[in-house]
């Protein structure tokens, strides 16, 4: 039975006229008519009778109008109590890339806290492949990460999109000039954990380097990346929106080159669970996080990500 057509018909009883009842519904009398009738056919009794102006419940209007009442407003009790966030209690546990720390995670948390005050976080934060490896045992939530998690009953929502630029210290003097992929391997490189996206992405792009055997500094900590880059020691290729305040003091620059560099794809991933919808408002309000961030700092630090913001799951 529609619990909307229930409710209809307590309205229709109150307010005794089809076009108010239409109208405190924000539907059509053509509807209510139409509800009420479904009603009446699913009862087999005849609800109201039609006066010129207004309608009367009948006998058997008033005794379903009781039972009526009743589911109507258990109904509202439940999506009240289902929907109270403050009920939202026990630990959730949330995966999270250093990109993501190092950018728009903060605002995520003080949302979560602010919505679901009960509800205790532990942050897990570490390289996709672990999250990854993690979320799959069952020991996370929900993980915030740079690759979807392709898995029976997964869903995998698009955040936003971090450009990648390659950067140096000011140190080195080369910010002003244009450098090809051959000038940068005669630095250092620095790159995020092996195997990782943006360190594979990297071995292609130097597969063909003349300078032969190129040797890449693999590092899972972001904030010694970025200390070490600082330093001098050698360049990376990061999002700028995890070293604003290195390039405000002017320890990092961004170096112009001639290659451009794909840019970082973030994602939520958790289990679809229709029984524990909490993950999934999670991952929902982490989706409007990620996309505030990249309306408030413009498409050179963060940017929409490309339809469609959910990718397709492969079903049980």
């Amino acid at each position: 039975m529609n619990i909307r057509f229930l409710e209809t018909f307590v309205w229709l009883a109150k307010l005794k006229n089809f076009r108010l009842t239409a109208e405190k519904l924000h539907t059509t009398q053509a509807a209510v008519s139409s509800r009420i009738a479904t009603l009446e056919q699913d009862f087999g009794v005849r609800l109201f009778d039609r006066g010129a102006r207004e309608v009367a419940l009948t006998t058997d209007g008033s005794k379903a109008l009781v039972y009526a009442e009743r589911i109507v407003k258990l109904m509202r009790e439940m999506k009240e109590d289902m929907s109270a966030r403050d009920n939202y209690s026990g630990v959730l546990r949330i995966g999270v890339i250093e990109s993501i720390v190092h950018s728009w995670f903060p605002d995520l948390i003080g949302r979560i806290h602010k919505l679901f005050p009960q509800l205790e976080i532990e942050i897990a934060s570490d390289t996709t492949i672990h999250l990854r490896e993690q979320f799959s045992k069952g020991d996370l939530d929900l993980v915030l990460q740079a690759e979807p998690v392709i898995a029976p009953n997964i869903r995998n929502l698009k955040l936003c999109e971090l450009p990648m630029r390659w950067v140096g210290s000011s140190k080195l003097e080369i910010g002003s000039e244009t450098l090809s992929l051959s000038d940068l391997a005669a630095f250092p490189l620095v790159s995020f954990a092996r195997n990782s996206g943006p360190h594979t992405i990297i071995e292609q792009l130097f597969s063909n380097s003349e300078r032969g055997s190129l040797h890449i500094n693999c590092i899972t900590s972001v904030a010694t990346m970025i200390r070490l880059v600082s330093d001098g020691f050698g360049v990376a290729v990061v999002p700028p929106a995890i070293i604003q305040r290195e390039l405000n003091d002017g320890s990092l620059q961004l170096l112009r080159v001639d290659a451009d560099f794909p840019a970082l794809l973030l994602m939520a991933s958790f289990r679809n669970d229709p029984e524990n919808a909490l993950t999934e408002t999670i991952a929902s309000i982490a989706q409007e996080t990620a996309s505030e961030f990249a309306l408030n700092w413009g498409p050179e630090i963060a940017r929409l990500p490309a339809e469609p913001l959910e990718l397709p799951f492969p079903p049980a």
